[in-house]
């Protein structure tokens, strides 16, 4: 084997490494597309059944960005019992997440973002922390809280406080600037908290918490939150008091905190309906929850108090905040959008425009630095990914049968990508899910062995591939496995050792056309040139590589190398292929190119050479079939002419199987 240039020597002869691979043997439905919309304006429910064709999904998507009714805002009251307010406090317990601190400016885009979404409530901050929660809180208030979309809709903008004069008016004073302004107050109720860390008397927290909604509401609030913190571990009989107390002082909305994540879904919805039961005035305002995430239960509580009766659920993006965080609101609000109307006793409903939850989660997840686990429930990355093959030949023929939303419908335009079903092609996939693939990408094969073979080498790839194979990947194993239909030596392994001070040294083994493996080692002046030298040795040939090219298919240390190949037969070997050109009457060596893909750069190299060597190979034994075609016609037509051209046959020399001469 020559190398006809220096740079070929130079990629040849890789990095000193010491490295071991091992090469591991081993009818297209149009689906609908079902996407939440609102489809009756007159009940103002959104449901979850309307479909549209992929064919009309532009018009689909439009119908997605269309706000959705909501009854008037009336701070103690809702006109439609059926509707659940939505109380967003990503900005305040979000932002308490270790580590989540946010700016100003930022704080006012991602409430800008929550305004799109339509939350009816944007918790801003907690103001009396720092001049600068201060300031943030203000400049939200005075923004967004302004800011009035065509429907009518603004957010309230709340400021939370705890029971103390300061506190209030601080929050106060940076909302009132907002058309809808709130103050959230909030004092502890369960034992433990009032003695170890208030150290006050159950009575004492009356007087506290009554005078606190008393004094907000002296500044001019009409819009008043009053929360008994801890009060998933509260007495219930305590409770009763305090928020009888409250309402009657002037409270509007009343907020039960399961402050630890205490409680279990049913323990938390008989809690709300006891105290909708038991508060004297609990028909004159809105009972409210606030579920933390620590038990894993935040959404499933805050939906069993959905049903129990309350009609404001607080919530954040991604679900972050304190400890495990809270109840995620995409979760909520989904759960609301697909089952609530058939499994809360009422049709609820909100008011959330579900096609802003991937920008506003992308939005927080980016400002933050807390990204969402990849199996995030609605918004982790693999929420619409599918990469068992038998979950994608489902998706391929229905949608349905595995996604019970769209990810359109969240604002995750999917588009064609990934076969238009979220498919990730890796090493669960299926032969269905990669030929789809393979045919939107243009590929149709009449033969079935070169789908077969293109699989077979899909999956030793989709084995040592992390994170599946992208669009470019694949069709780099399709130029990789063209070569390899029919062929007449695979390679089976291949083992390489080089290093600083040693002599690159490569073991291959082949299966020859016989069915036989061999196998032997050989060195060189780089690893791939130790490996083509073995390959030239077991296939008994002799040739000059003319290019030799390597490339990365994709970024990253996981990414596909292709490389590809062009040889000539040798003048001193007996595998001559000449051929005459048409025009010029110019008689050369015919050129064989090769190409092979691996996340391993030796093995692409290896299956590269090989795939060029077989195209050699089966070039000869064609070219000599043919001849012999022809010599065979002059026979039987009775020419004085003897042929001189021999068949090519296979013989075994013990050594390797040769394409020889007769």
């Amino acid at each position: 084997m020559k190398y006809h240039s220096t740079i070929i020597s130079l990629l040849i002869a890789l990095p000193s490494v010491i490295q071991s691979f091992q090469i591991i043997n081993n009818q297209n439905k149009l689906s609908t597309t079902t996407f939440l919309k609102n489809n009756n304006v007159n009940s103002v429910h959104v449901h979850s059944s309307t479909t549209f064709l992929r064919s009309s999904s532009t018009e689909a998507i439009s119908e997605l960005y269309k706000r959705k009714p909501r009854p008037e805002y009336i701070p103690n009251t809702i006109s439609d019992d059926n509707y659940v307010r939505i109380f967003d406090t990503t900005l305040r317990d979000g932002e308490q997440s270790p580590g989540a601190t946010l700016t100003s400016d930022e704080k006012l885009e991602i409430a800008r973002n929550l305004a799109k979404l339509g939350v009816d409530i944007i918790e801003a901050g907690f103001p009396i922390a720092s001049p600068d929660d201060f300031n943030a809180v203000k400049q939200i208030a005075d923004i967004v809280g302004n800011e009035v979309f065509d429907d009518g809709y603004v957010p309230v903008i709340c400021g939370l406080s705890r029971c103390n004069k300061r506190d209030i008016e601080t929050a106060w004073n940076a909302v009132k600037g907002a058309k809808l302004p709130r103050v959230h107050t909030f004092i502890a109720t369960s034992k433990i908290h009032m003695e170890t860390k208030l150290m006050k008397t159950p009575e004492e927290v009356i007087d506290i918490a009554v005078s606190s909604v008393q004094f907000a509401k002296s500044l001019g609030c009409n819009d008043i939150e009053f929360s008994p913190e801890d009060a998933g571990r509260s007495d219930p009989e305590f409770l009763y008091q305090v928020l009888s107390a409250v309402i009657e002082a002037g409270a509007t909305t009343l907020n039960i905190p399961d402050t630890t994540g205490w409680n279990m879904p049913w323990e938390f919805g008989d809690l709300i309906a006891k105290l909708k039961a038991n508060v004297k005035g609990a028909n004159d305002i809105i009972f409210s929850t606030h579920c933390q995430n620590d038990l894993g239960l935040a959404t499933a509580n805050s939906l069993s108090g959905a049903k129990a009766g309350a009609r404001q659920l607080e919530c954040t993006i991604n679900g972050i905040g304190e400890r495990a965080g809270n109840a995620s609101l995409e979760e909520v609000v989904m759960s609301l959008a697909l089952k609530g109307s058939t499994e809360f006793g009422q049709k609820l409903y909100t008011a959330i425009n579900p096609v802003h939850i991937t920008p506003t989660s992308k939005m927080v997840a980016e400002y933050t630095g807390m990204k969402c686990q990849p199996h995030k429930a609605i918004v982790g990355v693999n929420a619409f990914q599918h990469e068992s093959g038998i979950h994608q030949d489902g998706m391929i023929k229905n949608k349905e049968t595995y996604e019970i939303m769209t990810p359109e419908s969240i604002g995750l335009m999917r588009g064609d990508a990934q076969s238009g079903a979220g498919i990730v092609l890796g090493k669960h996939s299926g032969r269905n899910a990669v030929n789809t693939r393979l045919r939107e990408l243009g590929y149709v094969f009449e033969n079935p062995e070169q789908f077969n073979a293109i699989f077979e080498r899909f999956k030793q790839v989709a084995e040592r591939r992390k994170g599946g194979l992208d669009d470019e990947e694949l069709e780099a194993l399709v130029s990789d496995t063209s070569g390899f239909v029919n062929e007449l030596w695979t390679l089976k392994g291949c083992q390489v050792t080089t290093g600083s001070g040693m002599i690159p040294t490569a073991t291959v083994k082949m299966l020859g056309p016989d069915g036989i493996e061999r196998f032997c080692s050989m060195t060189g002046t780089g690893p791939v040139d130790a490996v083509y030298k073995a390959i030239d040795l077991l296939m008994g040939v002799s040739v000059n590589l003319e290019t030799y090219s390597l490339n990365s298919v994709t970024e990253g240390i996981e990414a596909l190398a292709t490389t590809k190949v062009v040889i000539t037969p040798s003048p001193e070997g007996h595998h001559t292929s000449t051929s005459t050109h048409a025009q010029t009457g110019i008689t050369k060596n015919k050129k064989f190119s090769g190409a092979g893909s691996d996340t391993d750069v030796v093995i692409a190299s290896g299956r590269a050479y090989v795939s060029a060597l077989n195209k050699l190979l089966s070039w000869r034994l064609r070219r000599k079939n043919q001849m012999e075609g022809s010599t065979q016609q002059d026979s039987n037509g009775n020419d004085d002419d003897e042929s001189s051209v021999n068949d090519a046959v296979l013989v075994d020399d013990g050594k390797a199987v040769h394409v020889v001469e007769k």
